[in-house]
């Protein structure tokens, strides 16, 4: 190894060797790093549009947004934002995407051609690996089929506003990769004002980007699985985890539109034909998995869609992605305990395999802190402002989920109500993987039995 080499390999054992920095504090601190960052860059006049200026709460709601791939915003994005600003924005969702902890191992690896044991675990922190031999192919792995989905979305739309919106060249691509990136990365930041909504009739724009936010949402274990299998380079049984991600969320790809559709088919849907209709009832059905782009004004659906979409959101997407919530696993986990204590089994069993009884309580803690992590923000806002339940829940799970889906009320919240969509937003996207993490870590077996007892249920 080269001097250069060594000298890399040095630092990051020193930097692993320290106690703080576990894996879960170091994602922690690394996205709050990226984000402050991202809060300065955005705050250089260079940043804004000619006659614009940005103060710090709205510097910072972005950045959080952006970096935590939410996609709710206090501005309009191509009106305050200029070119450089809306680079740093494209920049924060690409980094959150392939996650802090993943471009840091992908750095020590380029620097040193090796990754310590606290390193992998890191990466393993962020990107779910499935054990400690297989990170560094994680880490190329996910820039690699990051790049690769991306630049093909980005062709698809270029070519698309180019073609047929008469686009300049420079601008058609420019278009094309911020809006590939911001879909696969379950983003959902738009450069028009409107969103996605000029376009929800046009199936050459709305397609990609759906196809985008699924692959995206379904989770890089999932996609490195199916590539395997793709090139035969594995064989066997699928894995539980992929066989959990694919069944659930095929599921909700189905039972999300055909909702929507029915739900708004004489309210925002009215004006379309039908197969504008069907398409934009698959868009809004998918986008809670959890992209954040509407084709239609989510301050004119039923409530009762609303309260659909909550429910969508807060499942969320595949583990290991770039999908927020609690997760289709956790979901399916609590689900089949339900059914199997219904049922009276003495296991939960999914598959033909049963679930350790800790992976359920993780299910169990997951679900229930999501559940707190609404509820209790949603009872302050609802305390401090004048808008209503549906309006407001619909926000803050939102937030939570790292949707970025809105009824048009975010720059309308109290500046201390948008401070706490951004610690909601950051809770969000770092959540679940440092309280799984921390659960894991801290598992340990009791060498003596205690006498049970059992208190009434219900």
């Amino acid at each position: 190894m080269t001097s250069r080499g060594g000298a890399a390999a040095s630092a990051l054992r020193r930097i692993s060797g320290r106690a703080t920095l576990t894996p879960v504090r170091v994602v922690a601190l690394g996205f709050a790093a990226a984000i402050a960052v991202g809060t300065g860059l955005l705050m250089l006049p260079a940043a804004t549009q000619p006659g614009h200026t940005t103060d710090v709460v709205d510097a910072l709601f972005t950045a959080t947004s952006a970096m935590c791939l939410t996609g709710l915003i206090v501005v309009d994005t191509p009106v305050q934002w200029s070119g450089f600003g809306q680079g740093v924005i494209l920049g924060l969702i690409q980094a959150g995407g392939l996650g802090i902890m993943t471009m840091a191992s992908l750095v020590g690896l380029l620097l040193a051609n090796r990754i310590g044991l606290r390193a992998r675990l890191n990466a393993a922190a962020e990107v779910r690996a499935s054990g400690l031999g297989d990170v560094r192919s994680v880490v190329l792995g996910v820039v690699r089929v990051s790049l690769v989905i991306e630049a093909v979305t980005a062709a698809c739309l270029t070519l698309r506003f180019a073609v047929g919106y008469g686009e300049p060249p420079t601008r058609a691509l420019w278009l094309g990769v911020f809006h590939s990136v911001s879909a696969f990365n379950n983003a959902g930041f738009a450069l028009f004002s409107d969103n996605i909504i000029g376009f929800a009739a046009d199936p050459w724009i709305c397609v990609p980007l759906m196809a985008a936010v699924i692959l995206g949402g379904i989770g890089f274990p999932v996609l490195f699985e199916i590539g395997r299998r793709v090139r035969r380079t594995t064989s066997g049984r699928w894995s539980l985890h992929t066989k959990l991600t694919l069944t659930v969320s095929a599921a909700l790809l189905l039972i999300g539109p055909v909702l929507v559709l029915v739900l708004e088919w004489g309210y925002t849907l009215r004006d379309h034909g039908v197969a504008a209709k069907v398409l934009v009832a698959a868009f809004q059905g998918i986008m809670p998995r959890t992209a954040g782009f509407n084709s239609v004004d989510y301050a004119r659906m039923d409530p009762a869609t609303l309260l659909v979409t909550d429910v969508l959101m807060f499942i969320g997407g595949g583990s290991g992605g770039t999908a927020g919530g609690i997760k289709v696993t956790t979901f399916a986990l609590l689900l089949f305990a339900i059914v199997a204590e219904v049922r009276g089994d003495r296991a939960v069993v999914i598959f033909d395999r049963s679930i350790d009884p800790r992976v359920q309580r993780q299910a169990l803690t997951v679900g229930l802190v999501g559940v707190a992590l609404v509820m209790v923000p949603t009872i302050v806002l609802l305390a401090g402002t004048d808008f209503d339940l549906d309006v407001l829940l619909f926000e803050v799970t939102s937030a939570f989920a790292t949707v970025g889906l809105s009824t048009g009320i975010t720059a309308q919240l109290p500046t201390w109500g948008q401070l706490v969509l951004v610690i909601l937003m950051y809770l969000g996207r770092i959540g679940s993987i440092t309280l799984v993490s921390a659960l894991a870590a801290r598992q340990r077996d009791r060498r003596y039995g205690l006498p049970e007892e059992r208190p009434f249920i219900g």
